[in-house]
C-alpha cells in the first residue's frame, strides 16, 4: 500500500515527499560532516579534501538530488503515448484518389494510401523516380519546381490493365512569413481518367460496330415489310414465310444488341478486380447442364471431367458464367460435326502459385493458324454465312476474353484443322498470388 505522502497530483506518478526529502538531504549532510572530522583528525591534508567535497556536495544540494539523481518530477518517466499523425498526413489519408507530396529533388515527403497502391514501390524519403517511371510527370514536377506555376500531365500504365490518370503538379507556396518553415516542393494530384476514356471509346465503337451489323437486318425487314404492304398484301402463304423470315432478323437484332450491351458493361469494369470468392467447378456444372439439351437437339454428347472438391478463384459469378456458356454453346454448334465435347476443370501449380483451369474441347473442323489470332476481335468470323446462321453476332469470344482480363487471368485457344478447338482459361487460384 502506498503512503499518501509519496503520491503526486500527476495522474498517480510516484515521487519522494517533502517530509521523506527533508530526512534525505539531513542524512547526507551528517554522513558527510562525520566522514569529514573523521578524515580531519586521521590526515594532514584532509581539510583540503574536506572542503573540495563541500563544494561538490553543496552544488548537489542546491541543485536538488532528486533532479540529480533522475527522481525529481524534471526526470520521471513519462508515459509513452502512440505519434499523433501530422496535418498533411491526417488530410491525405481522408483524400480518395492517389495524392503525393515531393521534395526539391523530387523525393517522396507524404503519400496517401491511394498513391501506395497505385505505385507499390512507392517510399518515402525516396526520390519518386523509384516507383513512377513516367518522363512526363518527372519533367513536369522540375518545370514546376523551377517557374512556380502549375500544370497538368497525363499518365498511363498498361499492367495489370491499361489506365489512364491526369496527373495535376502544383507548387507548395506559404506566406512570407511562413516560407521558411515550408519546404519547398510540389503536390501531384491523379485523377482517373480509364472510365471516362473507356466510355468515349466505346461509344465511338458502338456506334461504328452497330451501323454495320445492324445494317443487312435492318434492310431485309424495310424489304419485307414494303413487300408485305404492296405485292404480298393478299398473299397468304407468303406473309406467314415473310413474318417468319422477319422475325429471325429481328431476334438476330437483339442478340446483337444484348451482346454490345454486355460488352461495354463488361469494358467499363475490367480494371477493377473481382473480390467474391466463386467455386468454377460449380459453375461449369451448372452450365453444363443448362446447354445440355440444346447439345441433344443437335447430337452432341457433352463429357464433364469435373473435381469434387471446389475450385475456388475471385470472380463474378454472372460473368464465369457468361465464359461457360460461350465457350460451350460455340463448341456445340461449331463442332457439332465431331459429335461430343469435353469439358473440364482442373488445378494446375506454377512457380507463381496455384492456378485453376477450365477447357472446352470439340471435335470439329477446326480451325486454320492464320485465324487464331484474330478470333476474340469483335465481329471476326472464320465463317460469316456460317456464323450468322447459326444465330452468331461475332461478339462471343470478344465478350470472354474481356471478362478474363478483368479476372487477371489468361485465355488460350489450340487448333489444328480437322482436329477440333480446344479452349482454356485460366485463372489465379482464391489466396494465391495477384
Amino acid at each position: 500500500m502506498s503512503d499518501p505522502d509519496d503520491l503526486t497530483p500527476d495522474s498517480g506518478r510516484q515521487s519522494i515527499s517533502p517530509v521523506r526529502d527533508a530526512a534525505w538531504r539531513g542524512a547526507v549532510v551528517t554522513g558527510f560532516v562525520l566522514v569529514a572530522v573523521a578524515l580531519a583528525r586521521g590526515y594532514g591534508d584532509a581539510w583540503l579534501l574536506f572542503w573540495a567535497v563541500f563544494a561538490v556536495l553543496a552544488g548537489f544540494l542546491v541543485a536538488g538530488p532528486r533532479r540529480s539523481l533522475g527522481l525529481g518530477p524534471g526526470m520521471a518517466t513519462q508515459p509513452k503515448s502512440s505519434p499523433r499523425p501530422s496535418l498533411a498526413e491526417a488530410v491525405l489519408a481522408q483524400i480518395p484518389d492517389p495524392v503525393i507530396l515531393v521534395g526539391p529533388r523530387a523525393v517522396v515527403l507524404e503519400a496517401n494510401k491511394a498513391a501506395h497502391v497505385l505505385l507499390a514501390g512507392l517510399k518515402t524519403g525516396h526520390p519518386l523516380s523509384f516507383a513512377l517511371r513516367s518522363p512526363d510527370v518527372l519533367d513536369g514536377i522540375q518545370e514546376v519546381l523551377d517557374t512556380g506555376e502549375p500544370l497538368k500531365v497525363e499518365y498511363s500504365e498498361r499492367i495489370p490493365t491499361e489506365r489512364t490518370f491526369e496527373v495535376h503538379i502544383g507548387p507548395l507556396q506559404a506566406d512570407a512569413a511562413h516560407r521558411a518553415d515550408v519546404q519547398a516542393g510540389v503536390v501531384l494530384f491523379f485523377r482517373d481518367l480509364t472510365s471516362a476514356r473507356r466510355l468515349e471509346a466505346m461509344r465511338a465503337d458502338f456506334v461504328a460496330n452497330a451501323s454495320h451489323e445492324l445494317r443487312t437486318p435492318l434492310a431485309s425487314l424495310l424489304g419485307f415489310i414494303e413487300t408485305l404492304q404492296g405485292p404480298a398484301r393478299d398473299d397468304a402463304r407468303a406473309r406467314e414465310r415473310f413474318l417468319d423470315i422477319m422475325k429471325g432478323q429481328a431476334q438476330r437484332m437483339k442478340r446483337l444488341i444484348d451482346d454490345l450491351l454486355s460488352l461495354s458493361r463488361i469494358e467499363m469494369r475490367v480494371h477493377l478486380s473481382p473480390t467474391q470468392t466463386v467455386d468454377l467447378a460449380t459453375i461449369a456444372a451448372q452450365m453444363v447442364e443448362t446447354l445440355s439439351p440444346l447439345a441433344k437437339e443437335r447430337g452432341v454428347v457433352i463429357k464433364a471431367a469435373l473435381p469434387e472438391k471446389p475450385m475456388l478463384i475471385l470472380g463474378d459469378r454472372d460473368e464465369l458464367l457468361r465464359i461457360a456458356e460461350n465457350l460451350i454453346e460455340n463448341a456445340v454448334k461449331y463442332g457439332e460435326s465431331g459429335g461430343k465435347v469435353d469439358v473440364e476443370v482442373s488445378r494446375i501449380d506454377t512457380s507463381a502459385g496455384g492456378r485453376v483451369a477450365f477447357s472446352v474441347q470439340d471435335y470439329g473442323p477446326g480451325i486454320a493458324p492464320e485465324h487464331l489470332p484474330r478470333l476474340t476481335e469483335r465481329f471476326y468470323r472464320v465463317d460469316v454465312v456460317q456464323s450468322r446462321d447459326k444465330g452468331g453476332t461475332g461478339l462471343g469470344l470478344a465478350i470472354v476474353k474481356h471478362i478474363v482480363n478483368r479476372h487477371r487471368g489468361h485465355f488460350d485457344i489450340a487448333s489444328e484443322p480437322g482436329q477440333g478447338a480446344r479452349f482454356t482459361v485460366t485463372f489465379p487460384e482464391a489466396g494465391a498470388g495477384r
